[in-house]
């Protein structure tokens, strides 16, 4: 990669005060390779008021308006998955800093920070495409972006009964869920909230989709895979007449008689990654295969 000016957008978790001297090393590091570095109005208010004195910075932006050749998140995989809904529709390259615990999505570590940097300057950074979701509903806007990296749930509120989902893929009847919520997920969604509910692990290179209930009312329904070019169509009869549609752990209310419709989205997420990051080596490392807990 030649040298020249580079943009970087950088997103952050508020609520951690240990990640400001993490962005401060980045912005040293960025400004001395004479880089444009932006910086999430949020996440920007929060590293002033806790470092009480001004961040460097080439400009502040809101929401989704940056235009970056690079986006850096720094915070867990909840960070990284709320950085990917604000550049998917630019296809910015999104590097991920961890600052969090499990770390499947962010998984250049703290002291990685300047190694990582390097490589992405040396052209030495592989880029992965991860399919994503898109929801569309039917007599209910949506209040944010309609695009989910991991997956989107219909979920019954909190002290609601359990929720009725009817599931229709490509037009075709597949089954009413007596559940707690159903789990539409990507490959690389499988190893979050579909896992923690039975669902399989899938490789983020399968084109395929998972549909995981949650607490199913029957044992007899379970998990199933589906192509990614399917479109499903879900319908929510619920005792409290709305329900919730989780996009990526957005949540919002929608009321019962909402047809929401989930597809592959017409974008992907391109996520950075080091050389010697392989996903094989990340699972038995975050799942912990193979290891003998007995010994700990």
């Amino acid at each position: 990669m030649s040298e020249h000016k580079l943009r970087f957008a950088l997103f952050g978790n508020e609520y951690q005060v240990r990640k400001s001297m993490s962005v401060c090393r980045i912005i040293d590091y960025l400004r001395a390779r004479d880089a444009e570095i932006y910086i999430d109005r949020p996440y920007y208010q929060f590293l002033t008021r806790q470092e009480q004195r001004g961040i460097w910075c080439s400009g502040v932006f809101d929401q989704y308006d940056i235009d970056a050749d690079y986006a850096i998140s720094l915070g867990g995989d909840g960070t990284f998955l709320r950085t990917a809904g604000k550049v998917i529709c630019r296809q910015t390259p999104i590097l991920g800093v961890n600052m969090g615990r499990l770390g499947f999505l962010a998984d250049v570590l703290p002291g990685e920070i300047e190694t990582a940097l390097d490589e992405l300057y040396a052209g030495k950074m592989n880029i992965e495409k991860h399919t994503a979701l898109q929801i569309e509903t039917t007599g209910e806007p949506l209040n944010d972006a309609p695009y989910a990296l991991n997956d989107i749930s219909l979920l019954k509120r909190d002290n609601a009964s359990m929720i009725s989902i009817r599931c229709s893929v490509n037009g075709e009847y597949l089954v009413t869920y007596e559940a707690d919520g159903l789990i539409v997920a990507t490959p690389t969604g499988s190893t979050a909230y579909s896992l923690s509910n039975g669902g399989p692990i899938i490789v983020p290179s399968a084109s395929d989709f998972v549909l995981t209930p949650v607490a199913p009312h029957s044992l007899n329904i379970r998990p199933i895979v589906i192509p990614d070019s399917a479109v499903v169509t879900l319908e929510v009869e619920s005792r409290s007449h709305n329900f919730l549609a989780a996009i990526d752990g957005r949540s919002e209310t929608m009321r019962e008689g909402t047809r929401v419709t989930v597809r592959k989205a017409p974008y992907s997420v391109r996520i950075l990654k080091q050389q010697k990051q392989h996903y094989f080596s990340t699972l038995r490392e975050k799942l912990m295969w193979g290891v003998d807990t007995r010994q700990q």
